[in-house]
């Protein structure tokens, strides 16, 4: 079997989550159109084997988890999705995980309407490389720049669910999404919080996706802003049977942590935004929890 014919593969397996666009996959390039009155978001991501998923997990899991990685990024902007372009390395041409993969692919995609466009498959260590795009309406992008003293910090979902997964081992014990559960389907399934990201648009004064640890990712919005944050630890959405310490550093989860000014604080249930207030923007530099210094340590290339 060839590139080619895993492509078809593929692409068979895609079915609706590959229409819809002005020209999709089988041409040197896609057509899309951008929305009028929008401007157009963009975002990679590279997924490696043993780095960003086991080697050893099931095709599906790995594609259903790709797209929603990048995904995360554009719900972060608070953009809402419009098409996806997939690189995919192979070692060897297995057409079984191929189509499994694209399966993957195909459920998350349709989840969060976003439209797989395109691609490029290649003889090589496993490797998934996935490029999102969306819209957002003129000048509402959200940013992790414009956080000013006195806002306040909010995170969706509970935190360190992904992270206790990776940490417990065992992620290779389960070979579809029917399968999942606990930690596990937090880790392969996270959910891009496409809805929220977009209702925050002219509410949130920044936005973040948490993919590092909530203290790593919080200190990118402090130092693009200029500010620092104090967080209280009671406050934090910690998962259920998770260590505190994994929810702060332990990453992978893929929820939105955004900062609101505090007379429009109160305006994210008839939002429907559901969201956990942490603490407070401040106009010092650094993070303090409980009053006391804390910085991050989430997942950093080149320093393991």
């Amino acid at each position: 079997m060839n590139e080619f014919e895993l492509i078809d593969l593929m692409v068979a397996e895609l079915d609706d989550a590959a229409r819809g666009v002005v020209l999709g996959p089988g041409d040197d390039g896609a057509v899309t159109r951008v929305p009028e009155s929008c401007e157009l978001v963009s975002s990679i991501d590279t997924l490696l084997a043993d780095v960003h998923f086991p080697a050893a997990a099931a095709a599906q899991l790995v594609g259903y988890r790709a797209i929603m990685v990048c995904v995360s990024d554009l719900a972060a902007m608070g953009a809402e999705p419009g098409f996806a372009l997939v690189a995919l390395n192979l070692p060897e041409a297995n057409g079984t995980w191929a189509r499994g993969f694209a399966k993957g692919i195909a459920n998350a995609a349709r989840k969060v309407a976003i439209k797989i466009v395109g691609g490029n498959v290649s003889a090589g260590p496993l490797c998934v490389t996935v490029s999102a795009h969306g819209y957002v309406p003129l000048g509402q992008a959200l940013t992790r720049g414009n956080a000013r003293p006195g806002d306040v910090v909010f995170v969706t979902g509970s935190l360190g669910a992904a992270a206790a997964a990776v940490a417990d081992g065992g992620l290779i014990d389960f070979q579809s999404a029917e399968d999942l559960s606990g930690p596990a389907r937090r880790y392969f399934m996270p959910e891009a919080r496409v809805e929220a990201g977009m209702a925050l648009r002219g509410i949130a004064s920044s936005a973040i996706d948490i993919s590092d640890g909530l203290l790593q990712d919080l200190s990118h919005i402090c130092v693009s802003s200029g500010v620092g944050a104090q967080l209280t630890e009671a406050d934090i959405p910690v998962a259920h049977g998770v260590d505190l310490n994994l929810a702060l550093n332990g990453g992978d989860d893929y929820e939105l942590c955004f900062t609101v000014p505090a007379e429009r604080a109160d305006q994210l249930p008839a939002l429907g935004v559901a969201a956990t207030r942490i603490g407070l923007v401040r106009a010092e530099p650094g993070m303090e929890l409980d009053g006391e210094p804390v910085s991050g340590s989430g997942y950093r290339h080149f320093e393991q």
